[in-house]
């Protein structure tokens, strides 16, 4: 179990360097009631993430990956009665736990063992959830959607954010990711949703570089950069 072990390892041993992922998660509100609480919030989630990181996807598969650990994860949380969390326990935390504050917890964690070079190159793109797409064939079409920010180099997600397509859009959610983040000299590549001064701006602002992707119907914009291009020097 090398993703447990890891997390064994951290949570017995602090590295005073690098931040406590479960003590950190207990920092958020419980939305359970006191009382008939078998497990602390923190520890389903914990067990979650293990989960996840060892290739565990859906409540189903969550499930078994408990099972199958189950000696390990009763010697390191030693829970009330050795009862771990159950299928149905795990799927109630999936659902209401506030999936911004979880995330923005994770990210603070995480980002103490990713280290960013300079000039390296990061790309931001946004992706429908399948199974949450309303009204597919109509224009009151509705889906929640993830904007990831990915460091080509090391294949890892370094921010992630979540908007729901008819509220919101993409653009201001990529423009607070990219502030949360607060890199300098880097080399940042969007689609052609993304053109847009104000998030541009803000990307030279702190002394990055961009690589933005322009469609043929951005007119006025296509056209500047094909004269650009045949002015620019080879």
């Amino acid at each position: 179990m090398l993703i447990s072990n890891y997390f064994m390892k951290n949570t017995k041993n602090k590295n005073k360097r690098k931040k406590d992922l479960y003590e950190m998660l207990g920092k958020l509100p419980d939305f359970r009631r006191a009382q008939g609480r078998m497990h602390e919030l923190r520890t389903v989630l914990i067990i979650i993430i293990m989960a996840i990181m060892s290739g565990y996807h859906g409540i189903r598969a969550i499930g078994d990956f408990i099972k199958k650990n189950r000696k390990d994860l009763l010697e390191l949380f030693q829970p009330k009665n050795d009862k771990l969390p159950s299928r149905q326990t795990v799927g109630r935390v999936l659902q209401n736990t506030d999936f911004n504050e979880l995330v923005k917890i994770f990210h603070d964690w995480a980002i103490g063992y990713i280290k960013i070079e300079n000039q390296e190159w990061i790309s931001i793109d946004g992706k429908a959830i399948g199974g949450t797409i309303d009204n597919r064939q109509n224009k009151l079409q509705n889906f929640i959607s993830l904007v990831s920010i990915f460091s080509s180099k090391k294949k890892q997600i370094l921010r992630v954010g979540k908007i729901e397509n008819k509220k919101e859009s993409e653009i201001p959610k990529v423009r607070e990711l990219i502030k949360q983040l607060n890199l300098e000299n880097i080399v940042f590549t969007l689609d052609a949703l993304h053109p847009v001064k104000k998030l541009l701006k803000q990307l030279l602002k702190v002394k990055n570089n961009y690589v933005v992707g322009v469609k043929i119907n951005r007119k006025k914009l296509y056209n500047q950069l094909k004269k650009t291009r045949k002015k620019a020097k080879p």
